[in-house]
């Protein structure tokens, strides 16, 4: 990244990364099938890349999105890594948002209410682990990291058309999952 006098800034990259930190956190989880230790080694892969100079940003897309598009690059790296080094591949993890990261309205604060957010937490959570990955990570990308489709797409390495496609199958998988449980989405 270059400050507006065109030098490099390691000290201004440092500060966009702290900023960036909770929801990178959250988008590396997600990219790992929620598995914490590998979330660690590709966040910090991911921020060695940008601060070392391996990954640039060119200022075609906002930041945020750019440093989830290295983020999700530097997690199927770290998969194929993991996949080409082992001789049975093992089964994948539960990929699926965790508890405290949705946001819910917790405003009447009796114990039925409570109880029911619960449910409604934990419905959305097997039904996010469920849908197929890329309709996931949209969903996420859009729902939870307020990106439009168009930015999601960039992050993703997809075309908008593409993208469009995975964020309507994804909302419809969501709603029949959460219907045929009897949670109104």
């Amino acid at each position: 990244m270059k400050n507006p006098g065109g030098d490099s800034s390691p000290v201004l990259l440092r500060q966009v990364l702290e900023t960036l930190h909770t929801e990178s956190w959250a988008w590396a989880l997600n990219c790992c099938d929620r598995h914490r230790a590998d979330a660690e080694d590709v966040l910090q892969a991911t921020y060695l890349k940008i601060l070392d100079g391996r990954a640039r940003f060119d200022g075609r897309s906002s930041m945020l999105t750019w440093v989830f598009a290295v983020i999700r690059r530097t997690a199927a790296d770290h998969r194929r890594r993991r996949f080409a080094g082992s001789f049975f591949r093992s089964p994948p993890r539960a990929a699926c948002m965790a508890a405290d990261t949705l946001e819910v309205d917790d405003a009447a604060g009796s114990p039925e209410a409570e109880l029911a957010t619960k449910q409604a937490r934990e419905a959305v959570l097997n039904a996010l682990a469920v849908i197929a990955r890329r309709q996931r990570e949209i969903v996420m990308l859009v729902y939870y990291h307020d990106l439009t489709v168009e930015q999601a797409a960039t992050v993703m390495g997809v075309s908008v058309g593409a993208a469009r496609q995975h964020y309507a199958r994804g909302k419809r998988a969501l709603h029949a999952l959460l219907a045929s449980r009897g949670i109104r989405p």
